[in-house]
C-alpha cells in the first residue's frame, strides 16, 4: 500500500500505467503456461477448414497419455464421441488409398482431409497408400494440369504428414503414372513425368529411410524399424496389369537380400491387386497379370502381406501363404463386391503388428463415413473372382460350405478351388 501513500495528481497516471503493464505482464506469464494443445484449440487466429468438423460437436474420449494433437486434429475429434484406438502393436501403419476426385481435379473429399487430419491421433510409424494420389490418365489433359494436381494433393496429404512428422510409403496407381504400354514407349509419359519431377523434388521427400531408389518413385525399398524388429517393404511399379521384366528382376534380388531376409516381417505394396474382389474391376487388364506366379515369387521370400489398391473396395483376404490387404478408398468410385450388395464405404485401416504373435498383423479397419469400425463378419466369407478364389483372412479354407466350395468349383474348376 505505500506505492499510494502521498500520491498526487500528477503521479497518478504514471502509477495507473505502471499498475496497468504490471497486470498485463502476469496476465501474458498466465497464458504461457497453459498446455500447448489448450493455446491451439483457444487461439482466436487458427483458422480450421468447416470440412474437418464432424456434426454434432460432442468431445470424443482421448486417452490421457497422448501428446498435444495438432488443432485440426482436434477439431475432427470434438466431433466424434469415443472414436476407437486400438492397442498399439510394436510397429503401426496407417493404410488409405485412391484418394482422387474426377479426371484433372484438385479437389479432394472430406474424408481425405479428415483421414489425414486424424493420423496424429492413431500415432502411426508410417502412413502407406496404395495409389491413385491424383487424377490423371486422360489425354485431353493439358500439360499444366499435372502439376497443379501434384501440388493439390501436396496440400491436401503430403504437407500435412510432413508437418506431423509421419513418413510416407506410397506406390502409385494408373491415375498417377501407368505403366500402360504403347508403340512408343509409355502411353502416359506425361503422368509419369510429372510424378517423378513431384517426388523426386527435395521439399517433397516423404522422410522414408530408403534402401534402393534407383528407380524410385515407381519402385523402391525401405525400411521401418524399431525397438522390437524391423519390417522391409517393397515397392513395384503396379500401376498398369503387367509388371515388366526389369522390374520382376529387381524385385527378387531386393527380396532376397540381406536388409530384406534379416527383417522380422516382409511387405510389398502394388496399385493393382493379384486377384479381382470388386464388380466392374473382375477382368484381366484389371489385376495383375500371371497373378499365381507373383503370389509365389512373393511366397518364395516369405513376403507377409501384399497391400494393393484399385478395386475401390476394402477386404483382408488371404490365399496360399500370402495375406492380401485390399485397402479400399477415400476419394470417389466405391465398388460393390463380386456377387454381393453391400454398399460400398470409404474406409481407413489401422495396421498393428507384432512380431511374436502368430497372425502378426492386426487391422483395425473405420468407415470413414460413419466414423465406425468394421466388423470382420460383416464382410464376405469368401470371393470368388475370375483369376482366382480368396478367403477372407479369419475363414480357413475347410471351413467353407459345400454350397460355397460348389460355387467355386462351378466357376473355376475343382483344382482353382484347392489353394
Amino acid at each position: 500500500m505505500r506505492f499510494w501513500r502521498g500520491a498526487s495528481w500528477r503521479t497518478l497516471p504514471f502509477r495507473w500505467g505502471l499498475l496497468a503493464l504490471l497486470g498485463l505482464g502476469v496476465a501474458l506469464g498466465l497464458y504461457a503456461c497453459q498446455p500447448r494443445s489448450l493455446q491451439a484449440t483457444q487461439s482466436p487466429t487458427t483458422q480450421v477448414p468447416s470440412a474437418l468438423r464432424v456434426s454434432p460437436p460432442v468431445r470424443s474420449t482421448v486417452p490421457s497419455d497422448s501428446p498435444d494433437l495438432p488443432v485440426e486434429t482436434q477439431a475432427v475429434l470434438d466431433g466424434l464421441p469415443d472414436l476407437p484406438n486400438p492397442p498399439r502393436g510394436d510397429v503401426r501403419l496407417v493404410v488409405i488409398s485412391d484418394l482422387n476426385e474426377a479426371y484433372g481435379s484438385t479437389h479432394y473429399s472430406k474424408e481425405v482431409d479428415r483421414a489425414i487430419a486424424l493420423v496424429p491421433f492413431w500415432q502411426p510409424d508410417l502412413v502407406l497408400c496404395g495409389g491413385d494420389m491424383i487424377a490423371g490418365q486422360k489425354a485431353t489433359l493439358p500439360d499444366e494440369a499435372f502439376p497443379a494436381m501434384w501440388q493439390a494433393f501436396d496440400q491436401h496429404v503430403a504437407a500435412p504428414l510432413r508437418r506431423f512428422g509421419v513418413p510416407f510409403g506410397f506406390t502409385l496407381g494408373n491415375h498417377d503414372a501407368s505403366n500402360a504400354q504403347g508403340a512408343g514407349g509409355f502411353r502416359f509419359q506425361r503422368e509419369r513425368d510429372a510424378a517423378a519431377k513431384y517426388w523426386k523434388n527435395p521439399a517433397h521427400s516423404p522422410g522414408l529411410k530408403f534402401g534402393d531408389r534407383a528407380d524410385y518413385p515407381f519402385s523402391y525399398s525401405f525400411t521401418t524399424r524399431s525397438e522390437k524388429g524391423d519390417v522391409f517393404f517393397l515397392v513395384w511399379d503396379g500401376s498398369g496389369s503387367k509388371i515388366l521384366p526389369e522390374t520382376l528382376q529387381w524385385a527378387e534380388q531386393a527380396l532376397s537380400s540381406e536388409a530384406a531376409q534379416s527383417a522380422q516381417l516382409r511387405i510389398v505394396l502394388g496399385h493393382l491387386p493379384l486377384y479381382g474382389i470388386a464388380q466392374g474391376r473382375d477382368k484381366p487388364g484389371e489385376v495383375l497379370d500371371n497373378a499365381d506366379q507373383l503370389r509365389s515369387l512373393l511366397e518364395k521370400y516369405n513376403v507377409h502381406t501384399y497391400i494393393s489398391g484399385h478395386h475401390h473396395a476394402y477386404y483382408p483376404a488371404h490365399r496360399g501363404k500370402l495375406q492380401l490387404l485390399y485397402s479400399g478408398l477415400l476419394g470417389s468410385g466405391g465398388r460393390v463386391y463380386i456377387d454381393h450388395n453391400l454398399p460400398p464405404r470409404k474406409t481407413l485401416t489401422v495396421v498393428d503388428i507384432n512380431f511374436n504373435n502368430a497372425e502378426k498383423t492386426t487391422y483395425t479397419t473405420y468407415d470413414m463415413e460413419a466414423f465406425q469400425v468394421l466388423k470382420p463378419e460383416s464382410l464376405p466369407r469368401f470371393l470368388v473372382g475370375h483369376n482366382g478364389l480368396l478367403l477372407r483372412r479369419d475363414v480357413k479354407l475347410q471351413e467353407l460350405t459345400a454350397a460355397e466350395k460348389a460355387l467355386c468349383i462351378n466357376r473355376l474348376g475343382e483344382q482353382a478351388c484347392a489353394a
